[in-house]
């Protein structure tokens, strides 16, 4: 398969099916964040230190973030072509959030991004994941979206908090308290 094609020069691409938007539209957009969020998601991969079954989890929400965008890629009420996103998927990440909130101190202030660099990575994930969730908000109006979509976004960004806590918590790095200005 050649790489580059050159029709989308002019500044359109083609969505599944061969239907051809501007590559600024808001669904485009929207599977393009995901893309980018999957490629954090792939520098905290290439870093990490941790227990397996994190490890293992974020190679399948990358997996799944795949699979959404091509669901995404694919123009309305037509078929995919792939299995789509299942409710099963947010249940799972309740799940780890819930096995890592169990094993760490409960949040009793904000804290601010940081810690050890891996955990530092998740949390530029988790940035990047809020950001592709209000963009399938913006979607949703224009388009209704399968509610898993939405569940599963909002769902991720909060796994993701929790991952980057419990990395910091695992290797024994503290979290960082956000202070009230004194000014």
């Amino acid at each position: 398969m050649k790489i580059y094609t050159k029709r989308g020069d002019s500044g359109d691409t083609s969505l599944r099916g061969g239907v051809r938007v501007p590559k600024d539209e808001i669904r485009v957009r929207a599977y393009g964040t995901l893309d980018e969020l999957n490629s954090v998601l792939g520098m905290v991969l290439a870093e990490f230190s941790g227990p397996e079954e994190l490890r293992l989890t974020l190679v399948r929400v990358q997996s799944k973030l795949f699979q959404l965008g091509s669901e995404l890629a694919t123009p309305w009420g037509e078929d995919p072509g792939i299995q789509c996103l299942e409710s099963s998927e947010v249940v799972a990440l309740e799940n780890g959030i819930d096995v890592m909130e169990s094993q760490m101190s409960p949040l009793k202030t904000f804290i601010l991004p940081g810690g050890m660099r891996i955990a530092s990575l998740i949390h530029f994930a988790r940035t990047v994941s809020r950001r592709a969730e209000r963009e399938l908000v913006t979607l949703n109006r224009a388009e209704k979206l399968r509610p898993v979509v939405l569940q599963y976004m909002n769902r991720l960004s909060d796994y993701l908090f929790v991952a980057a806590r419990y990395l910091n918590h695992f290797h024994q790095v503290l979290d960082i308290p956000w202070m009230a200005s004194q000014d």
